[in-house]
């Protein structure tokens, strides 16, 4: 499969899951307090290369595919190497510098849930959202218990990783996941026809 198709695919998987979170954060009144990057901080974050194919394929249609997987390497941050926080004191508060392309682990944290031991489905959110919005966080798990619609991570890691199953099932480091997607598309390319 091309990557022109495997980033389509992609992109039609998060449209679908932006629907389901839409509908998901009305019905449940939880949100994400402005200007928050907490979750983008975690230094352990993993990812799949292949969620991150759209933003690779999107640099390397712009020409900054090399120039930005030379910067990655040169990266020695442990945090996400596309969150700019406002300042070197305040890792927490700040933005992702390629919000339209974020991943699917960004999209789906705070919104999406997981199955516990028992079946049970838990809401995947932050401390910050469990202590701030306690009584919708509560409310949020029981109507997911009792039926609300809710993406659930294994569902959409399943549905992605049937798009390419090779990079769809590699979970490494964030940045090491961006580094891997900008040279899938750069190694697709060597020999290639650049992308209409």
């Amino acid at each position: 499969m091309s990557i022109e198709k495997k980033v389509y695919d992609i992109e039609l998987l998060f449209d679908k899951l932006e629907i389901e979170l839409a509908t998901f954060t009305i019905a449940t009144h939880l949100f994400c307090n402005a200007g928050c990057g907490k979750c983008c901080t975690n230094p352990t974050m993993e990812a799949s290369p292949l969620e991150f194919l759209p933003w690779a394929f999107h640099l390397f249609k712009i020409g900054e595919a090399e120039n930005t997987l030379d910067n990655l390497a040169k990266h020695t941050n442990p945090i996400c190497f596309n969150y700019s926080p406002i300042s070197d004191t305040n890792l927490n508060q700040g933005s992702c510098t390629t919000y339209k392309y974020r991943g699917l682990v960004c999209r789906l944290f705070g919104y999406g849930a997981t199955k516990d031991k028992f079946a049970q489905l838990r809401l995947a959110t932050c401390s910050i959202i469990k202590e701030q919005q306690t009584e919708n966080y509560k409310a949020a798990n029981e109507a997911i218990n009792n039926g609300l619609n809710v993406p659930i991570f294994t569902d959409y890691y399943m549905n992605l990783s049937q798009i390419d199953f090779r990079l769809g099932n590699i979970y490494v480091h964030i940045n090491k996941a961006l580094q891997m997607a900008l040279e899938e598309v750069l190694q697709y390319y060597a020999y290639r026809n650049y992308p209409e």
